[in-house]
């Protein structure tokens, strides 16, 4: 009977290490000291929250002409460092007119009121619930970033942003916001067929359909959006004196400066504030 018992122990022993095998290890503590911004990097079956050395030191003062979604970002983000009610935020609009850098510009300015920020790549939002768990009850205020987000129809993530969003059964955490930008409103591609699923009702009120509801379901899930729109021309060459000054371009140097940042900015097809930026890093460079 001894035997028996010592032989079926063994394999009891040997199936969970099978199994200990199979499954995904627990998600490592990341060392919250280490740095005020971490990235989620996958690891084989998990995932931990890495560590950036560096993050960008973005102020508010250089995003130029924005401001109106520069002051309720601001204070979106004021409000939760403060523990106070704030939104989740989508950022949507023109490519290079400053949304992602509002965002790291954020965190510059309320790092020091406890203000962290989880930079997550769209193919791994499917673990926003392990990243919940590892910042649930911490003492900092979590943004978790996405950049240029947008989804296909059948994209695992979307569901996973959409309970992130509003919560599962287990209620929402207080400490963390999700910051998104994106290029489309409502995150989705947006087809001249799902026009056809619009209905009249008896009053003659428009309504759309189910493929409609369920595009624009996501992105209602965040409170407040913001809009950027294309810069004027002279929009666009404010932006380009600011940082020629920024990079100790005199007066003059900047009012010469005037006639190639424009050709530049049509060689690209654009004028944003991303093309502003990199046409006075080549203007300044090459004047020293």
């Amino acid at each position: 009977m001894s035997n028996q018992l010592d032989q079926f122990l063994k394999r009891a022993e040997a199936m969970l290490a099978r199994l200990e095998a199979i499954l995904p290890p627990a998600v490592a503590t990341p060392d919250w000291q280490a740095s005020t911004a971490f990235r989620w990097r996958k690891r084989g079956h998990t995932g931990i929250l890495q560590p950036v050395p560096r993050p960008a030191q973005i102020a508010f003062d250089d995003l130029q002409h924005i401001g109106r979604q520069k002051a309720q970002i601001e204070q979106n983000t004021r409000q939760f460092v403060e523990g106070r009610p704030a939104n989740n935020v989508l950022l949507t609009g023109a490519r290079g007119t400053g949304k992602s850098s509002l965002i790291k510009a954020c965190l510059a300015a309320f790092a020091p009121q406890g203000l962290r920020l989880i930079e997550v790549d769209k193919a791994d939002l499917r673990d926003l619930p392990d990243i919940m768990d590892l910042v649930a009850g911490r003492p900092e205020r979590f943004v978790v970033f996405c950049d240029d987000l947008s989804f296909e129809e059948g994209e695992s993530g979307y569901k996973a942003l959409k309970v992130a969003l509003d919560g599962s059964v287990s209620a929402v955490i207080d400490n963390v916001l999700i910051y998104a930008t994106s290029n489309r409103r409502h995150l989705m591609p947006e087809r001249m067929s799902d026009n056809a699923t619009y209905k009249h009702d008896e009053d003659g009120d428009l309504h759309p359909g189910e493929t409609v509801e369920e595009k624009i379901s996501l992105s209602e899930r965040f409170g407040l959006w913001l809009s950027f729109y294309p810069f004027k021309q002279d929009d666009y060459l404010g932006i380009v004196a600011h940082w020629l000054a920024a990079f100790g371009c005199s007066v003059p140097q900047i009012a010469d400066a005037r006639a190639e940042a424009l050709q530049w900015a049509l060689q690209r097809g654009s004028r944003s504030g991303r093309v502003a930026w990199q046409f006075a890093r080549d203007y300044a460079g090459r004047l020293k």
